[in-house]
């Protein structure tokens, strides 16, 4: 194979490793490629540079994603402003692909911020009710071992906060893609970004229109993740906890009706409520979730232990025929089979932030959003 032709094919394969987020890390993804397709060593200049791969991860978003990825950037880079306006005190920079421009499905939101105390920041994200979770991640390069303070915050778009000493904030920080300086800005950089870019959007009636919206998944999440410490008879549930057993319900419906979003996010869900009150789960997560999910997907999580009964042939008469009037009897009765099949001791389940994210992508692609 000529080298050109190599090259593009080991860029062409990292960034399919990358687009499907097989890989998150430039250097895994070409080696991983080169691997795939060179059966001996392969020369380092044959190796594509990391704005090659780049650029062909652009490639798929745009095929893939269309128009939507253009509204996307939008949206996100409107979210990072309302974030940054919160987040001041500690001199946010935008950085990354929604700064850049190069986004694609998953795309966090990356700020770099600056203080001597984690503790500050994690304060202000409870003070404002966010959810997150600090990650230190230990990074070896030109024998230097180097420990970097994540902050992962879950709000409409996930944020990935990376924070500094307060003294770094005018450092000159190299993209790992160019080498050269990143490309970032500031709060009034962004702000004059907004305005070049979408000169028909009033931003500060944007932000404000966020930060009053109620976001369901956050709160599905603040739902879901104690269910992990939930624990369950295990003569009915031998998998485990609930949302061990809630995520694999999720992974069977996706098999069964992977565009249904009702259906979906009741297979998530149906068990919320053994988190709030184990003796009458189905009424109080119906009460938890009221007002935040449609009518059907209400109706799944409300009856799924009817459906129980049904299937096992002791539900009463009257309640079987009111049952069985529902126009989503069918699909009740398909959710109440993934119910059954999610209780497998050590089955593959992605985690509850795919989960989400999953769902989330399917309501924008379903509202055309």
């Amino acid at each position: 194979m000529a080298d050109a032709k190599l090259r593009h094919a080991i860029a062409f394969e990292a960034a399919r490793l990358m687009y499907t987020r097989s890989e998150s890390e430039y250097f895994t993804a070409k080696r991983k490629a080169a691997k795939r397709i060179c059966r001996g060593d392969v020369k380092s200049s044959d190796l594509p540079s990391n704005a090659e791969i780049r650029d062909q991860v652009q490639t798929f978003a745009r095929l893939h994603e269309g128009e939507r990825r253009t509204a996307d950037l939008r949206d996100m880079r409107l979210h990072a402003l309302r974030f940054m306006r919160q987040l001041c005190r500690f001199l946010p920079r935008l950085i990354g692909s929604v700064m850049t421009g190069h986004v694609r499905k998953g795309s966090d939101i990356d700020l770099h911020l600056f203080s001597d105390s984690v503790e500050a920041i994690t304060s202000l994200l409870e003070a404002e009710g966010l959810q997150y979770d600090v990650e230190r991640k230990q990074i070896e390069k030109h024998g230097e071992t180097r420990v970097f303070t994540h902050v992962h915050v879950y709000d409409a778009f996930p944020f990935e906060l990376t924070v500094y000493a307060e003294n770094q904030a005018h450092y000159v920080f190299k993209s790992s893609i160019t080498g050269k300086a990143i490309e970032r800005a500031s709060i009034a950089e962004l702000e004059q970004l907004l305005a070049a870019e979408y000169p028909e959007i009033d931003i500060d009636g944007a932000v404000r229109e966020q930060d009053e919206a109620v976001d369901p998944y956050q709160l599905f999440r603040l739902l879901l993740a104690p269910l992990e410490r939930v624990k369950q008879n295990p003569k009915y549930h031998p998998e485990g906890d609930v949302l061990y057993h809630s995520l694999q319900v999720f992974e069977r419906a996706k098999d069964v009706s992977s565009y249904d979003e009702e259906f979906l996010l009741a297979a998530l869900l149906h068990d919320v409520g053994k988190g709030i009150d184990p003796y009458d789960h189905v009424a109080a997560g119906v009460q938890a979730l009221d007002g935040l999910v449609t009518d059907r997907t209400a109706f799944f999580i409300a009856n799924h232990m009817l459906a129980l009964d049904h299937q096992a042939g002791t539900l009463g008469h009257r309640a079987r025929v009111k049952l069985e009037a529902s126009p989503d009897f069918d699909d009740l009765m398909l959710l109440r089979r993934c119910d059954t099949a999610g209780r497998v001791p050590g089955a593959v389940v992605g985690t509850l932030d795919e989960a989400l994210a999953f769902l989330r992508d399917l309501e924008r692609a379903n509202s055309g959003k």
